[in-house]
Formats: C-alpha cells, structure tokens, sequence
C-alpha cells in the first residue's frame, strides 16, 4: 500500500480538501480527508488527457511521445493514427498500438476513415471498408477517427456510410472534422452519429456547433491555433468542451502539453474545475478510456501539480507508478522497428521549370496563413515575368513530389513564407505525405527535395551552399531516435529556416506540411495539381 498526502481535487462534486491517497495493486483503494485546503501544500488532482492528437506529427513514436508527455501530467491520448495509415495503411496503425504498448501510457488509437483523404492525392495505402470492420473489432481501437469525407456524409457517399455503420455497430464513438461547416450541411453531417469536431475556427461556428450537441475541442497545436477565438465559450459549454493538441511538434513537447492550455483557461476566467473536467473527465468519458479520475476503485492514474495556478507538474502517476518526477521522465526508452513505404528518386533543378503561357495575366497563388490550416487565395498580377520579381513580392515556387513511385513534380505558387534565399522540404505533408518543399530558386528546391530523397524521409532546409536535414525513418514521419534528441535537432533546423532564410512563421515545417492538406480550404497542391478546397476541384494556376 503506497500513501500520497496533499490536497486533493474532487472534479465531480467541486472541491478541494487535504487528505490522503492510499493506492494498492495500481488503484486507488481509498481517499481520507483529514482537513480543510492547505495552500501551501501540493495539489493532487486527475492526469490531463490530449483528447485528439496525431503523434505521428510529433516526429516521434509513440514510446517516445507518451515518455515526454508524462513530464506535463498527460496521461492518456485519444490518438488518430490517420498519417502513418496514408503510408502503411492497417500495418501502420498496428505499429502505433504495438510500439504504445511497450510503455506505461494510455493510448487509445482509433481506426482512420478517410485513407486516403481524397482521390486527389497519391497515398501510399487505402483503408477499406473491410479494414475499418477489421481495426473497429480490435480490442485496442477505440473509435472510428476524424471523418474528413464531409462531402461524402452530406451527399451520402456509399462506403462512407458503410464506415459509419460500422462504428456504430462496435458502440464506439465517431468523430468529426467539420472546418467551416455551417447550417443544413452541418446538421445533416453530425445527424449520422458524428460527435466531435476539432476543426471550429471561429466563435461563431463553435457555437453553433455546441448547440446542436456537438462536442467541440478546442485546438492548440504547433500550427493550427484556436485557443483564443473559443474559450470564451467554455464556462457555459464546458461539459461539451475537451481540450486537444491535434498537431504538436517536438520542440512545443518539450516546454508543455495539456498543462498549458488548463492554466491559459484559468488566466482566462474559466472556472478552475471546469477547466480540469475539459482536461480529463471529458474525454475520459466520451472515448470510455481505461483512465481514472482520482476516485476510489479506479485505475491511480493521478498527478501532483504546485498549485491551482501555475500547474506545474510535480510528478505523475500512471496505474500507481510513478512515471515522471521533477521534470524528468522515468519512462526507459524502448527500440522501435523501422517501418516505411518510400519509392522515388532524385530530381533536377529542371523537373521544377514551369513555363508562363505568354497571354498569362495572373497567377492563382496560396496564401498560408500563420497558425491556421486555412489558406486563402488570391490573383498575382503578372507585371512582370522574371523570378527576381517573384520573390520580391513573396511569391515562391511551392512543389509536391510522389514519393511512392516516379512522377513529374508539380509545381504551384504560394505567398507567406517570405524566404529571401534557400528552401526547406518534408515527408510529413498532410494527408498523403508525399514530400512537399517551398523555395527561392529549383536549384535549392532540388537539393531539399533530394537530402529527404536520400535519407527516405525527413525534414531538410538548404541555404547558401550549406544544407540540413533531420531523417525520419519510420514511414518518412518519424525518427526512431530519443524524443528530447529530436526536439534538439529539429531545433536547430527550425531556428536555421528562420535565421538564415529570414522565415517569419512560428513553424515553419508544420505550416509547410499542410499546404498538401486538400479537405481544408481554400487552395493547396497535391502531387496531382494545384487543388480548390471550396470547390473540391482542380484548377489552373495561370489565368
């Protein structure tokens, strides 16, 4: 029997007393109060859970993310397998299970609909309706994952309907990915059983989106950031309201997780209590996670934080072992198998030429937007028609190249960037990852594109005859290396990109790899063409 002592936070009847932890066998055999508050005292309160993340964007496996993870009192994530399954397909999604596994740490993993997102893109593998039946009857699936098929709910397309029947039929959740949705549509897609969205941007649309019953997260990811725009929403909605991290790069790892976004809810007038169910009895309950909440008889899956303020983790406890201490983790590393799918070759400068049409008035360009998905476009008037121009107005050649067989490169424009030498590449682009890279002349384009080429997947920056690159062996998305190791060395190459290329982004290479993310507006590129998300079509570059 191992006895904690603290205050202790009771998230289901709102209080908060000192008292006394006595766990046995990895649960908590029972809890005494022995006084009031003691504000001096720690603060032992349930662990925090990312209610919707791919790992896989992480760079890192998921031994290696949950190790890193514990440090900021997470303890559970409810874990979208969706990026390795568009390289590897089912033996992916096994992958994440069997390496999460070897860990303790609660993933729940769920089976990816939408493989691959569109018929527009390259993947490298599908995920059937015969393999949805397959991942939805494993023990270690929870839920059927984001259903970015909008489209094909609202005009009832066959097999995605099949998909949804299926998880219905195992009793396991279904969740949404909805960007902008609205109305009559948005209605009609939550009305088959879709409970979630991640993808709300605006207030507005959360709202609405609330009250139709509809689950909403709140994202704050390495990229994509709504934390701001929705939580004024969560003191009147918080029972509908989880919090989530979607996207998170390594070095974002390292300084916090779910932690962060609980104290930000604090600063920002949400009640402390309902902030905490956000964090944990929220998806705990939606996703039915094998994760206790600090009651007597359930798993001792607890953390000890300083105060009701700051949440910084004192230590964390998963089924009563203690996992994290002090900012450190106690989690040993364990070796993760080196799975891939990765069949091109090296280009030239040349495979990157794209000719004007003489009587071309106007390039249809991408405008990323920092800290959002969404793109916006617009029309480049062509005064003139010589590169040196083109950077000058931050129009640079954005290209996508097939990694699973050879093909042409295509080739697009994009302003937002504002590189003024070099060029940057990546494996990792949203949905399919085909490698993606953004720059100021074919020459450096080429060179990036080629160090991932050689190293079968990665992310590299070129500039000025000196060159980097972080390899990602494990489907081209992940590095089979010490997570803090990786957050090291993607560091420095995102320090680099922002030093020396004089990029302004936050992230540079998160915001890259969702400029290939086709089911989020307006204009992205695929490996097949320049690719309107408004109107699910192709379109042309030059008018």
């Amino acid at each position: 029997m191992k006895k904690y002592e603290g205050n202790i936070v009771n998230i289901f009847d709102n209080s908060i007393f000192f008292g006394e932890i006595s766990v046995f066998e990895g649960r908590i055999f029972n809890i005494v109060r022995t006084k009031d508050e003691m504000p001096d005292a720690p603060y032992f309160l349930p662990g925090f859970v990312d209610a919707h993340v791919h790992i896989e964007s992480s760079m890192l496996a998921p031994s290696q993310f949950g190790k890193m993870a514990v440090v900021h009192g997470t303890v559970g994530t409810v874990s979208d397998p969706h990026e390795i399954a568009n390289v590897l397909g089912t033996k992916g999604v096994e992958f994440m299970i069997e390496n999460g596994e070897k860990i303790p740490f609660k993933f729940c993993f769920g089976a990816p609909s939408c493989v691959p997102a569109t018929e527009f893109e390259t993947s490298g593998a599908i995920v059937s309706v015969e393999d949805i039946e397959y991942l939805m009857a494993h023990p270690k699936i929870g839920y059927l994952a984001e259903m970015m098929n909008f489209p094909g709910v609202i005009y009832e397309n066959e097999e995605v309907l099949e998909k949804l029947a299926i998880a219905k039929k195992y009793h396991k959740p279904i969740d949404g990915h909805a960007p902008g949705l609205r109305g009559e549509q948005a209605q009609k897609y939550f009305s088959f059983g879709i409970s979630t969205d991640h993808e709300c941007f605006s207030f507005d649309e959360a709202k609405e989106k609330l009250e139709m019953g509809v689950k909403v997260l709140i994202r704050e990811g390495s990229a994509a950031k709504n934390f701001n725009d929705l939580i004024s929403l969560a003191n009147e909605y918080s029972s509908q309201m989880m919090f989530c991290s979607d996207d998170k790069h390594p070095d974002d790892l390292v300084e916090g997780h779910i932690n962060l976004l609980v104290k930000r809810a604090v600063e920002s007038g949400v009640d402390v209590f309902k902030a905490l169910r956000m964090a944990s009895l929220n998806p705990v309950r939606h996703y039915d996670l094998n994760v206790g909440l600090l009651r007597e008889g359930e798993p001792a899956d607890f953390i000890e934080v300083n105060n009701l303020l700051d949440f910084k983790v004192i230590s964390t406890y998963i089924d009563g072992n203690l996992v994290a201490s002090k900012g450190a983790s106690l989690i040993p590393d364990v070796k993760a198998e080196k799975v891939n799918n990765f069949n091109t070759k090296a280009i030239n400068p040349e495979d990157l030429i794209l000719e004007i049409p003489k009587d071309a008035k106007f390039i249809k360009t991408i405008k990323v937007n920092d800290g959002q998905l969404i793109t916006d476009s617009f029309l480049f008037e062509l005064t003139q028609r010589d590169t040196t121009f083109l950077i000058q107005n931050d129009i640079l050649k954005l290209v996508v190249y097939n990694r699973y067989k050879d093909s042409k490169p295509m080739v697009a424009f994009i302003n937002g960037f504002r590189l003024k030498n070099g060029a940057i590449a990546s494996s990792v682009a949203h949905d399919s990852h085909n490698i993606i890279a953004v720059g100021t002349s074919d020459e450096d384009i080429a060179e990036a594109i080629n160090l991932i080429v050689r190293e079968k997947g990665g992310i590299s920056v070129v500039a000025d005859k000196k060159m980097g690159v972080l390899p990602l062996p494990i489907a081209g998305l992940m590095s089979d290396k010490d997570g803090y190791e990786v957050a090291k060395d993607y560091t420095q190459i995102d320090e680099f990109t922002k030093t020396q290329l004089n990029c302004l982004l936050k992230s540079p290479f998160m915001s890259l790899s969702f400029m290939a993310l086709l089911v989020i507006p307006s204009l992205k590129l695929s490996d097949k063409g320049l690719f309107d998300g408004n109107t699910f079509k192709f379109t042309s570059i030059f008018e």
